[in-house]
C-alpha cells in the first residue's frame, strides 16, 4: 500500500472511524459522509485561519486517501488483491486536490473482468458518488491501459503521475513499464505533442472573454503552465518535482522560488473559489470577483477598486509563469528535440551572436559590461526577421540584469538612441515591444509603463489589461501601413503615408493610457509623463508636446463624433479648431481607431468607421479651405438642392420647391443629393397622406437607416423605438424634424445586435412593413416590457441611472445626456419618459460600453423650445430614473 506518511488525527481519526464501522448494524454510506464532510469543514476552517492553500490540497489529497481505503476494504474483498490496483492518477495522483476537484482513479486489472469483479468494482464507484465524491474513473486492463495511452496523450499524462493507493504493487509497476518512454510516447514525441497541446490550448482560452473572467487552471499563465514543466521534467529527466530541476541545471533557486510562491497564489484563489462557488469552478467569474477580492483582503479605496487590486496580481503572476514556461520549454526543446542536431552559430557583433536562428549574448558578462545591450538586443531582432527568437540562456540573463535599467542607464545616450531606433524601425515594432513587456524591460525602462502592467479595469469595455491594450494600439498603427493589411481598413491606409514622421504617432500610442489606475484624469497625467519622456529623449521642443497633445486630446476625436450632432457646423468649428492642422487630424484620426479596435473586439463597429470618417472628412475641408464659406448653413443647402434638382429632371419645379420649403432647412443637412432626389421623388408620389411613408436610405454606410414622414404626435419616437428594439434591432442615431405642415420626418439609423447592417434585403422589407404598421397603432395601447435575454455578466455591473442637462441656447434645445444601465428596451422606456413629461426628441446620439449606456438626446418642448421649466427638468429626470433603474435589483 502507497500511500503519503502523513498522519492527521483530528483530520480523519482511522481508530474512531473503525469503531464506528463495527459498530454499526446497518448501511455504513452516512458514517462514510460524515467522515467526508467533518474533514471538508476541518480543512475549510484551517485554510479561512491560516490561508495556506499547499496545506489544503495535501491534506484533502490525504483524507481521500483515507476513505478511499476505507471504502476498498469494506466493499471490494471479492477482487484478488493480487490482480487488481487502485490507483490515482493525474491532479490526485500527485497528491494534490482542491476543495470541489475530481477524484480521477484507475481501477487496474490483470485481465478482464468477470461477473464478480464487474459488479463489486459497480458497487465500489456508485458508493462513492452516493458519499458524495465527484469521482472520474477508468477500468482498463493493462494491455488496455498500454493501448489507450499509446493512442492519446492525455492518458499517458495521467498515468506517469500515477500513484498506487491498494493493491497490486507489482501490476502497478508493469503498468508505470509499460508506459515508459521506451514503450510509448518516446522523449521527442511527448514533449512535441505536450507542446502543441499547450498551443491550442492558448488558442481556445486567449480571447476577450476569457481575459475578463480567466480560467485560472488552462488559460495562459496558469496552473497548467506549472504542470506542463512537471510533466516533461518527469518523463525526460526523472524529475519527480521542481525543485529537482535546479540539480539538472534547468530552474535556478530564485526561478523555482518564483514558481513555488505563483502556485501557491493560484491555489489559494482556486481554494477559494471552489469554496465560494460551492462546486468545480477553474474560471474567475464576476459571479465571484468580488468575493475573492474580499477573501484577499483587498479593499476598495483611492488606490482602485479592491476587485481591480486582486485581479492586478493575477495577471503579474500569470505573466511571470509564462515566461518561466516560454523559457524553461526552449531548455527543454534545446535538450530533447535539437540535442543531436549541429550547431550553426554566426556573429552579430562583439555581443551577439545566432544560434541556431535564436539570438544569445557571446558571453555572461555582455549585460554587466555593456548595460545598454539590454536594449540593443531587441534592435537586433528588429535587423534580423530570420531570428526566431531568444535563446533562453539569454533570456535567464536579461531577466537577472534587468535592474541595471536605473536612472543613469534612462539618461545614457546609447540606450536613448536605441530606443528610438527602435520606435523608428520599419519592422517587427510589435514583437519587439511585446517581447520587452514579457521580460520587464519596458517597465523598467518607462517606470510609468510598469504601474499599468497587469492593470484591469472592472467592466465589460475594456476586455485587456491596459499594458495588453496598450500594446494592441501600437500594433493597430502599425498593421495601417503593412501592405498586407491594407484592406482591413483602406482609408487609414491612405492616411498614414502623409505623416511626416510615424514615430510620433507609436510613442502617442504607447502612452495614451499610461496614467491609467493611477485616480484623476489619466489623460492629463499621460500628457504630463509623455511631455518628460520625449524632452528626455532629445525630441525637439514641438514634437514633443505634440505627442503630448495626443495624449491629452485622444479620447476627443471619438467622443465628438459619437456623441455631438457632427450635422451643426459649430461642432465641426469647435472641433477643428481644437484640432487646429490637418496634420494633427491625421495623427489624431489613426490613434482613435487604433484606439477603439484595441478596447474591444466587439467595440468597433462599421456605424463608427462612419461617424469618424464623417467628422474626419467635414473637420478637415474646414482646415484646408476658410472656415466661413465651409461652414455656411445657407450655401451647403443650395449645393444639395442644386444637385437633387439635376438628378431629378423633372419639369415640376414649383411642386419640389413647395415640398423643399414644407420640409425646412434642416432636412438637407442630413441628406445627400441623392437621398434628397429619391425621397422627393417618393413623396411627391405618396397618394395617402393618412398613411406613413416609410423609405430605406441605400446611401447609408455602417448601419441601416429608415426614414418616416407621417403626421405630428407627441408619442412618435416611443412608438418607433418600441417597435425597432422588438425586432432585435439597436438604433445608433435618429434624427426628428417638423415640417411646416405639421408633419415629421425621421431619420432612424440601426443595426442588428451584433452591430451589422440589416440583411438579407427580406428582412429589410419585413421592418419596413412592419414600421408602417406600428405608427398606426391606438394611441392608447400600452407599451408591454421588452422581455428578451439578458447576458450574465452586465447583472454583474449595474450603472445607476445619471440624467444631466446642458441648455444650447444658440440652437434653442437642451441636450440630456442618460447613462444608464444596459439591457433590452432601454431606448423605449426613455422614449416613454420622453411622452410622460412633453417632451419632443430633435436627435438622438445612442452609443452602449460594455454594460454602460450613455445617449445624448436633443430636445425640446412642445413648443419647440428649450427646456427652461424646473418642474419639467425634474419631470424627466425622475421619470427616467424611475423607468430605467426599475427591474435593476442592485441598483436602489
Amino acid at each position: 500500500m502507497h500511500t503519503t506518511n502523513y498522519t492527521d488525527i483530528e483530520l480523519f481519526n482511522l481508530p474512531q472511524f473503525e469503531n464506528e464501522l463495527e459498530a454499526n448494524t446497518g448501511s455504513d454510506l452516512k458514517i462514510f459522509r460524515n467522515a467526508l464532510k467533518q474533514g471538508h469543514d476541518i480543512l475549510t476552517e484551517r485554510f479561512q485561519d491560516r490561508k495556506n492553500a499547499t496545506n489544503y490540497v495535501l491534506q484533502r489529497a490525504w483524507l481521500i486517501d483515507q476513505i478511499l481505503l476505507q471504502v476498498w476494504q469494506e466493499h471490494c474483498a471479492c477482487l484478488n488483491p493480487g490482480t487488481v490496483a487502485l490507483i490515482a492518477v493525474g491532479g490526485y495522483g500527485r497528491g494534490e486536490l482542491h476543495p470541489y476537484s475530481d477524484v480521477d482513479l484507475l481501477i487496474l486489472l490483470e485481465s478482464p473482468m468477470d461477473a464478480v469483479a464487474q459488479n463489486c468494482i459497480e458497487h465500489f464507484v456508485r458508493l462513492l458518488w452516493d458519499i458524495r465524491l465527484e469521482v472520474g474513473h477508468s477500468v482498463r486492463t493493462l494491455a488496455e491501459c498500454k493501448q489507450e495511452a499509446a493512442s492519446e496523450i492525455s492518458v499517458v499524462t495521467n498515468l506517469i503521475e500515477a500513484r498506487l493507493l491498494i493493491g497490486s504493487d507489482s501490476l502497478f509497476q508493469a503498468m508505470q513499464a509499460a508506459v515508459a518512454p521506451d514503450c510509448i510516447w518516446p522523449h521527442k514525441e511527448f514533449f512535441a505533442a505536450k507542446l502543441k497541446e499547450q498551443t491550442l490550448r492558448h488558442f481556445k482560452y486567449d480571447d476577450a472573454a476569457c481575459n475578463l473572467e480567466p480560467n485560472i487552471k488552462e488559460g495562459p499563465g496558469g496552473l497548467r503552465e506549472i504542470q506542463m514543466i512537471g510533466w516533461v521534467a518527469k518523463r525526460h529527466f526523472g524529475a519527480t518535482t521542481l525543485h529537482d530541476l535546479i540539480q539538472q541545471g534547468f530552474l535556478t533557486e530564485k526561478e523555482y522560488q518564483t514558481l513555488s510562491e505563483a502556485q501557491e497564489f493560484l491555489w489559494e484563489i482556486r481554494c477559494h473559489l471552489h469554496l465560494v462557488a460551492k462546486r468545480h469552478e477553474e474560471r474567475l467569474l464576476f459571479d465571484y470577483q468580488q468575493t475573492l477580492a474580499k477573501c484577499f483582503d483587498y479593499s476598495d479605496d483611492e488606490a482602485g477598486l479592491g476587485v481591480e487590486k486582486l485581479m492586478k496580481r493575477y495577471y503579474r503572476t500569470v505573466k511571470e509563469i509564462n515566461t518561466l514556461n516560454d523559457m524553461l520549454l526552449q531548455l527543454f526543446r534545446e535538450a530533447i528535440l535539437y540535442a543531436d542536431m549541429p550547431a550553426t552559430v554566426h556573429s552579430l557583433n562583439k555581443r551577439f551572436q545566432v544560434y541556431n536562428d535564436f539570438i544569445e549574448v557571446t558571453h555572461n558578462k555582455v549585460f554587466v559590461n555593456y548595460p545598454f545591450a539590454l536594449l540593443e538586443i531587441f534592435l537586433l531582432m528588429q535587423q534580423h526577421p530570420e531570428i526566431k527568437g531568444i535563446r533562453a540562456a539569454t533570456i535567464r540573463l536579461i531577466l537577472h540584469y534587468k535592474h541595471l535599467i536605473d536612472g543613469a542607464f534612462r539618461k545614457d545616450l546609447r540606450a536613448r538612441s536605441l530606443f528610438f531606433e527602435i520606435i523608428r524601425q520599419p519592422q517587427g515594432l510589435t514583437h519587439v515591444l511585446r517581447r520587452m513587456n514579457r521580460y520587464g524591460v519596458l517597465a523598467a525602462y518607462i517606470p510609468a509603463f510598469g504601474n499599468i502592467v497587469g492593470q484591469m479595469q472592472y467592466d465589460l469595455f475594456h476586455v485587456y489589461t491596459v499594458d495588453q491594450h496598450t500594446l494592441c494600439v501600437v500594433r493597430n498603427l502599425r498593421r495601417l501601413s503593412l501592405p498586407e493589411f491594407y484592406d482591413e481598413f483602406p482609408f487609414c491606409s491612405k492616411i498614414i503615408p502623409l505623416l511626416p514622421k510615424p514615430e510620433l504617432l507609436y510613442l502617442a500610442g504607447l502612452f495614451h493610457d499610461i496614467a491609467k489606475g493611477r485616480g484623476g484624469d489619466h489623460s492629463k497625467l499621460g500628457e504630463t509623463e509623455a511631455l518628460n519622456f520625449c524632452q528626455l529623449h532629445g525630441l525637439s521642443d514641438n514634437d514633443a508636446r505634440f505627442v503630448a497633445w495626443l495624449v491629452r486630446y485622444h479620447l476627443l476625436m471619438s467622443t465628438t463624433a459619437q456623441r455631438q450632432d457632427l450635422s451643426d457646423p459649430e461642432v465641426i468649428k469647435t472641433f477643428a479648431q481644437r484640432v487646429e492642422d490637418s496634420v494633427r487630424l491625421n495623427y489624431l484620426y489613426l490613434l482613435t481607431v487604433a484606439d477603439i479596435r484595441a478596447t474591444n473586439p466587439k467595440l468597433w463597429t462599421s456605424w463608427k468607421n462612419v461617424l469618424l470618417i464623417e467628422l474626419y472628412q467635414k473637420a478637415r475641408t474646414v482646415l484646408e479651405h476658410n472656415q466661413d464659406n465651409v461652414l455656411d448653413k445657407q450655401h451647403h443647402i443650395q449645393e444639395i438642392q442644386k444637385e437633387a434638382r439635376r438628378l431629378l429632371n423633372t419639369q415640376d419645379n414649383e411642386r419640389i420647391t413647395a415640398l423643399w420649403k414644407d420640409l425646412g432647412d434642416d432636412y438637407f443637412l442630413y441628406a445627400s443629393p441623392q437621398d434628397v432626389a429619391r425621397e422627393t421623388q417618393a413623396i411627391l408620389n405618396h397618394t395617402h397622406p393618412e398613411i406613413p411613408l416609410v423609405l430605406e436610405r441605400h446611401e447609408t454606410k455602417g448601419g441601416t437607416e429608415f426614414i418616416i414622414l407621417t403626421r405630428d404626435r407627441d408619442y412618435l419616437f416611443a412608438d418607433t423605438t418600441y417597435f425597432i428594439e422588438q425586432q432585435n434591432l439597436t438604433v445608433v442615431d435618429a434624427y426628428i424634424m417638423l415640417t411646416q405642415s405639421e408633419y415629421t420626418i425621421n431619420g432612424y439609423t440601426v443595426v442588428e445586435e451584433n452591430g451589422a447592417e440589416i440583411s438579407p434585403p427580406e428582412r429589410v422589407d419585413e421592418i419596413l412593413q412592419g414600421l408602417k404598421q406600428a405608427l398606426i397603432r391606438d394611441i392608447n395601447m400600452p407599451y408591454s416590457p421588452i422581455i428578451r435575454h439578458i447576458p450574465r455578466q452586465i447583472k454583474h455591473f449595474p450603472v445607476p441611472t445619471r440624467v444631466t442637462f446642458t441648455q444650447n441656447h444658440l440652437n434653442n434645445h437642451t441636450i440630456v445626456d442618460v447613462v444608464t444601465t444596459d439591457r433590452p428596451g432601454v431606448l423605449s422606456r426613455i422614449a416613454q419618459a420622453f411622452v410622460a413629461c412633453e417632451v419632443r426628441v430633435k436627435k438622438a446620439k445612442i452609443a452602449t460600453f460594455g454594460s454602460r449606456v450613455e445617449d445624448v438626446f436633443f430636445v425640446t418642448d412642445y413648443r419647440n423650445h428649450a427646456l427652461y421649466s424646473t418642474e419639467q427638468l425634474d419631470c424627466l429626470r425622475d421619470r427616467l430614473a424611475q423607468l430605467l433603474d426599475e427591474g435593476v435589483p442592485s441598483i436602489k
